[in-house]
């Protein structure tokens, strides 16, 4: 197999990956070992403060308008940066805690630890309410695992007059097979790679004449198929598989355009997307699958090779 990011790939968190010389089971296996293999953190447990306390003369009891299990929820949702090469251990292996009892385990090697103080509006505050972001979360661990500035917006919850909100969070490696909050990868899919061939410039015309353009903003026409008349860049073939919609069946234009152009797949070629939650850079997620996979069927080898003997 071979695996080339396709020109203009990455885009934020978002990936395109061209696979070769495979077929469509191994293409869905990386699918599969990206949504449920690849380890990365997420908070699993949330310590929250109960009772009334008074700040500056108020009187602030911990409620809010979620329930403390919903509230847990929308906190192990918030990507947390992963870093691989921290070699963070798993929860339930690691050799510092392995043999501390379970209500004491935890340690820099195992977990992140988050704190979160914030207070509803005070009682002269024009303001009812006050929202609770992510980026509300203080670190107590180190720095790197700040959460990042593009998840800093996500709402947690809402705050009223004489409420607060106090609570330590702990961020644990998993992987996605046991919760979803450990997956780091959405939208993952995989088509058969095509090259888009020119058979007719006459008939391409109804197309043609829609004034279409392709993502980087080039106008689909003959041109863009060259001397060849054929076209072969990913990003422009899929910008053409999506304008074919305009003239397939129901369009009233598909008798017309009778195949004036056409898709031809390529053999053993597939085109894997993705974007990832943040948590990994995308390229990252990929080579992390691949390891995943080559670790599973590297212990496979010997659990067979062992049966044999």
């Amino acid at each position: 197999m071979k695996a080339e990011i396709v020109e203009g790939w990455p885009k934020e968190n978002s990936i395109r990956i061209s696979l070769s010389e495979t077929d469509a089971s191994q293409v869905n296996a990386i699918r599969r070992a990206l949504i449920s293999d690849v380890p990365k953190l997420a908070i699993t447990r949330v310590n929250i403060s109960q009772g009334v306390v008074e700040s500056d003369g108020q009187i602030l009891e911990s409620v809010n308008v979620l329930p403390d299990e919903m509230l847990t929820h929308r906190l192990a949702m918030i990507p947390i940066p992963t870093f691989p090469k921290e070699k963070l251990e798993f929860f339930e292996t690691c050799p510092i805690c392995i043999d501390i009892v379970e209500a004491e385990k935890g340690c820099p090697q195992c977990q992140v630890l988050y704190s979160l103080n914030v207070q509803g509006p005070t009682a002269d505050s024009k303001e009812d309410t006050i929202t609770v972001y992510a980026g509300d979360l203080t670190t107590i661990s180190d720095p790197m695992f700040d959460i990042k500035e593009e998840h800093r917006r996500i709402p947690v919850t809402i705050l009223s007059k004489g409420q607060y909100l106090e609570l330590y969070a702990f961020a644990t490696l998993g992987r996605g097979a046991n919760h979803s909050k450990w997956s780091p990868v959405a939208g993952v899919g995989f088509s058969g790679k095509n090259v888009a061939k020119l058979n007719n410039a006459k008939n391409a015309e109804v197309l043609f004449d829609l004034d279409l353009k392709t993502s980087d903003g080039r106008p689909i026409d003959a041109k863009l198929f060259g001397k060849s008349k054929v076209v072969d860049d990913v990003n422009t073939v899929m910008d053409l598989e999506r304008a074919l919609h305009q003239v397939g069946p129901g369009t009233g234009r598909d008798s017309d355009f009778k195949d004036a152009i056409t898709l031809e797949p390529v053999e053993g070629s597939y085109v894997l997307t993705y974007e990832t939650d943040g948590s990994l850079d995308p390229v990252t997620a990929f080579n992390l699958a691949m390891d995943e996979l080559a670790d599973r069927f590297s212990g496979l080898n010997e659990e067979i090779s062992a049966a044999l003997k």
